[in-house]
């Protein structure tokens, strides 16, 4: 195989964090649009795209309530819908689900992997479980204790439905990775 890497001059990155840092002040509509004002990019074409992403990933009808109002799956959608809102064209997030208790996460891991393939952005995850990483991801790179070191790179390839990480984990390959990886990890003296 054969591939080559293309760097963009503007390539533009979008970052989204563990918490979900919404201002508690702002509504739903503002916090996404925050991004925007920062940038100077809150034209009307703007605005009219983060309206779009919130009625696309089931928030339409909390525009204008505040994220107290909100789940915890619901208050990392509309973080990820902040991220998208300024047209990132790589999109690293750092474990953006710790925050949620199991069922959520998985529920939310399952949204962000649809936002993704629909927004067509590529994505690199930061992760300590071994799962989420398998079922979201095209390759996953194991790193080592600290001072950190790649220890290996596992390209997942097996069929699945990438849009369905609830669906990836009860098949004998997602299984098979998990074993691999986890044993990479604990084989550390």
């Amino acid at each position: 195989t054969k591939g080559s890497i293309e760097k963009k001059d503007n390539l533009k990155i979008g970052y989204m964090l563990q918490d979900d840092c919404l201002f508690p002040w702002l509504t739903i509509y503002e916090n996404c649009l925050i991004g925007l004002k920062i940038n100077k990019t809150c034209t009307k074409e703007n605005m009219e795209n983060v309206k779009n992403l919130l009625t696309t990933y089931g928030l339409k009808d909390f525009l204008n309530n505040y994220p107290k109002d909100l789940s915890g799956g619901m208050r990392q959608r509309v973080a990820l819908i902040r991220t998208l809102a300024l047209k990132p064209d790589l999109l690293l997030l750092d474990e953006p689900f710790s925050a949620l208790d199991y069922q959520t996460r998985i529920s939310v891991s399952n949204d962000v992997c649809n936002i993704i393939k629909n927004e067509k952005k590529t994505l690199i995850i930061v992760t300590h479980d071994i799962s989420e990483a398998i079922s979201m991801c095209n390759k996953i790179i194991v790193m080592s204790k600290r001072p950190s070191t790649i220890k290996k790179t596992y390209n997942i390839d097996y069929d699945f439905d990438r849009t369905n990480p609830i669906k990836s984990r009860s098949s004998k390959e997602f299984m098979e990775y998990y074993e691999k990886i986890w044993e990479d990890l604990n084989d550390e003296k």
